[in-house]
């Protein structure tokens, strides 16, 4: 889960420059996601983790911190495996 972390957080730090994010911080109460930016998060836990998000998965309480980004990873992974 930390190799999870580490990488949904290195994502994010390339777009709030000086900002030491940490895993529970609400990064749309920081005023740091638009809805362009939410599309390319989506677009990146997909791509980075071979994963699908679906409909069901758009909650913004999924991509709310990094640890609730990296908990839906954890939750998608290990259904992809169950298959």
């Amino acid at each position: 889960m930390d190799d999870i972390k580490a990488k949904i957080k290195g994502f994010l730090l390339q777009f709030f420059h000086n900002y030491e994010l940490q895993e529970d911080e609400d990064i749309f109460a920081l005023g740091f996601v638009n809805s362009m930016f939410a599309m390319q998060l989506v677009l990146f836990v997909e791509q980075e983790f071979q994963i699908t998000i679906g409909n069901e998965d758009l909650d913004v309480e999924n991509f709310r911190t990094v640890n609730a980004i990296a908990q839906l990873v954890d939750r998608k992974t290990a259904i992809a495996l169950d298959r």
